[in-house]
């Protein structure tokens, strides 16, 4: 049985914890004696951030069994005050139990500015949450900040980006230590859509561009998101907004940042990326469903926005 410690501070945001948790437990219903989860903090009783009160923590033990895994977990922004009290105890204690090797250290949200300041990231590999990646790149000169990632795993130190993508991380480790079938089964129960990985980013294309409150623009925006893979032209997405195209493509630069095709095209990658890693077919079946012309266009559009080809996204989504 693996010990699972969650250090926990004043204003902690409850998702940080309860998403990993209850993978972890989850995954201990499958195989019996997979996790023993424990809730340790700064003090015995804290508020979270929406006002929940926890209490009956165990204090933070002064060492740790070999190969536990310490989830340290977010709190918000308002909270964040690395001078004070708390944070300086829960500091003390992740330099004492970051000398054991053994210990795998799990980094939810803004718990990576917590081991930053631990010096517990010192030339390794990170992200955090995208809005507190600069935060994290001063606090950690010599870190590798990674600003648009999931997940980073550099050895036994694991760092994520905000809230859900905990549970992501937690599916992760569950699947390198019980199984990929394990793993499955637990965001099958959890109703995780996909399980996601360190290569995807932080940004859904499906969210991105539409933090505006243009009405035309959200229509237009709507109308792709429904059908990516339709016979999108710039005279046909103006038809749906009801203006011209010329007119449509200043509204989605003021608004969206990007032009309207650029949008299709994104969408349409997102696309292309969930039938690559979660499918078999050809890429040029991939590309025909997607709304691309073939593979090859496919591929040109691919390398615009993702870091990796098609097959070695499917090579690291497996």
């Amino acid at each position: 049985m693996r010990t699972v410690l969650f250090a926990l501070l004043p204003e902690v945001v409850l998702l940080d914890v309860a998403g990993a948790a209850e993978a972890f437990r989850l995954a201990t219903k499958l195989v019996p004696g997979s996790y023993d989860l424990q809730f340790v903090g700064t003090s015995s009783s804290l508020s979270s951030c929406i006002g929940l009160q926890l209490h009956k923590l165990q204090p933070l033990p002064a060492t740790v069994p070999d190969h536990s895994i310490v989830v340290v977990a977010g709190v918000t922004t308002a909270a964040f005050d690395l001078d004070s009290e708390p944070f300086k105890q829960l500091t003390r204690w992740l330099q004492v139990i970051g000398r054991n090797q053994t210990v795998t250290l799990m980094c939810v949200c803004s718990g990576s500015l917590m081991a930053a300041n631990a010096g517990l990231l010192r030339g390794r590999e990170c992200t955090t949450h995208h809005d507190l990646v600069d935060h994290l790149a001063k606090l950690e000169p010599s870190a590798t900040v990674h600003g648009n990632r999931i997940f980073v795993e550099d050895g036994q130190v694991m760092t994520s980006a905000g809230v859900t993508s905990g549970i992501d991380l937690a599916l992760h480790m569950i699947g390198q230590e019980l199984g990929h079938k394990i793993a499955v089964a637990v965001a099958r129960d959890l109703v995780v859509y996909m399980r996601r990985t360190t290569a995807d980013p932080q940004l859904s294309a499906w969210v991105m561009h539409r933090n505006h409150i243009h009405p035309a623009v959200h229509k237009v925006q709507d109308a792709i998101a429904r059908n990516p893979a339709a016979d999108w032209t710039s005279a046909k997405l103006a038809a749906v907004g009801c203006m011209s195209a010329r007119n449509l493509g200043r509204l989605f630069a003021e608004h969206a940042g990007c032009s309207p095709l650029d949008y299709v095209q994104r969408l349409r990658v997102a696309v292309a990326r969930e039938m690559v890693a979660n499918s078999d077919l050809a890429l040029e079946r991939v590309a025909e469903r997607s709304g691309f012309s073939s593979a090859h266009h496919l591929r040109r559009v691919w390398r615009r926005w993702e870091r990796v080809s098609p097959a070695e996204f499917r090579s690291t989504a497996r």
